[in-house]
């Protein structure tokens, strides 16, 4: 696929699924064909918030994800804590370094030895700008079997100042785009509901706009907080809200 033809792509994705599908193909044409995305809004100084809140893309096998992800590996990996400090594009050749002056800790140590394991040895990460505190984003580009870091930064003095613009790009497209997490899936009555909250109906207006009784109104905000794992109205509405499943088309 040529630039133009994937910028278009991505400009004109309607979905996540979409999105994902063109740039996990872009990327492989560059030599990154295991790419890992995600995002947060919910960081906070000791922790990056519910991991079922945040936004995961990736291509990896469910052998490597259920162990970096499910297991919490990535809190403890030396490039997600570089990409939290940092804005912009790291080689992983920082890991070697830190592996040869001895920086690294008995944690870090665990996940470079079980990447190693899994063929996750080469590659680079991009940390996003963010203009809050609380939110953060970042995307691992995994270089293909063979490849080492010298391969990789070849490649990356050619071609990084592109990879790292399309990964923005792409990066401010998934902030537009509807995202349901696991779990957090709202039906097409609890988001109506929720909606006119946001627009600052009452329950007795929601009621009459909808042509309900304000107790099944009732039922359905609760279930919508249920769902967003949340306890207030409000929460859900914000949290809906940043993922973008309100005010959607067709949804």
């Amino acid at each position: 696929m040529n630039l133009r033809d994937y910028l278009l792509t991505v400009a004109d994705s309607q979905s996540i699924e979409e999105l994902w599908e063109a740039h996990v193909e872009k990327m492989a044409e560059f030599g990154f064909d295991r790419l890992l995305y995600g995002f947060t809004r919910y960081r906070t100084s000791t922790s990056l918030g519910d991991p079922s809140d945040f936004i995961i893309l990736t291509n990896h096998s469910r052998a490597y994800t259920d162990v970096f992800l499910d297991e919490g590996h990535y809190f403890h990996a030396p490039m997600v804590r570089w990409a939290l400090a940092n804005e912009g594009a790291k080689s992983w050749k920082l890991l070697a370094d830190m592996e040869q002056s001895k920086t690294l800790s008995p944690a870090e140590r665990r996940v470079l030895e079980f990447n190693r394991d899994m063929g996750v040895t080469a590659g680079y990460s991009i940390s996003f700008k963010s203009i809050s505190a609380r939110a953060k984003g970042a995307i691992a580009l995994t270089a293909r079997a063979g490849m080492d870091q010298a391969a990789t930064d070849a490649i990356w003095a050619v071609h990084g100042r592109d990879i790292t613009l399309m990964n923005n790009i792409v990066h401010l497209k998934i902030m537009t785009l509807p995202y349901t997490a696991p779990n957090r899936t709202l039906t097409v009555r609890q988001r109506e509901v929720l909606e006119w909250v946001g627009d600052g109906k009452t329950t007795q207006d929601i009621a009459l706009l909808m042509g309900l009784t304000s107790a099944t109104v009732e039922k359905h905000l609760r279930l919508a907080r249920d769902a967003l794992a949340v306890e207030t109205t409000a929460q859900a509405v914000m949290k809906a809200a940043f993922a973008n499943q309100m005010f959607i088309v067709d949804a």
